[in-house]
């Protein structure tokens, strides 16, 4: 089989990312688009960047990732920790949180991008995921059976 070049469709590589080899493409990641959906997607409710955000899952901050960042290996790190994830935001956010590729990679290329991060507020997160922020903080002083699970 002939070995397929790397940009074998130039239109398709400039604006949609990088053929890699045949039926792969790498999307172009857009750190700006990744720290609005690290927000909408409700990722803060348990991780923060620069201190905002959630408690509950470990810090995304720019400072704390690999200086060169594989995509697919963060990927797998959350692959890991899926079942967790899952059951938090089932937990969290009434279901689980769904990502198309592009999303998946713009949110890498924001948790990677320290001058993207240094934008990111409390302004950024939409007032329903918000909500739900601290709609958490004032039911932890209940027990509401959910973390006495002895089966």
């Amino acid at each position: 089989m002939p070995a397929i070049p790397a940009f074998a469709d130039e239109d398709a590589a400039q604006g949609s990312g990088q053929i890699l080899t045949a039926g792969l493409i790498l999307p172009a990641m857009d750190a700006a688009r990744g720290r609005a959906l690290f927000a909408e997607k409700g990722c803060v409710v348990c991780h923060s960047i620069n201190g905002t955000g959630g408690e509950d899952a470990p810090m995304l901050d720019a400072e704390f990732m690999d200086e060169v960042m594989n995509p697919f290996d963060f990927a797998a790190r959350m692959w890991r920790g899926a079942g967790a994830m899952v059951m938090m935001q089932e937990d969290e956010l009434g279901g689980q949180i769904e990502l198309t590729g592009q999303e998946l990679a713009d949110i890498i290329a924001f948790v990677h991008d320290a001058n993207e991060q240094a934008k990111f507020s409390e302004a950024d997160i939409p007032h329903e995921i918000e909500e739900m922020m601290h709609g958490g903080e004032e039911e932890d002083g209940h027990d509401d059976g959910m973390k006495e699970d002895h089966d």
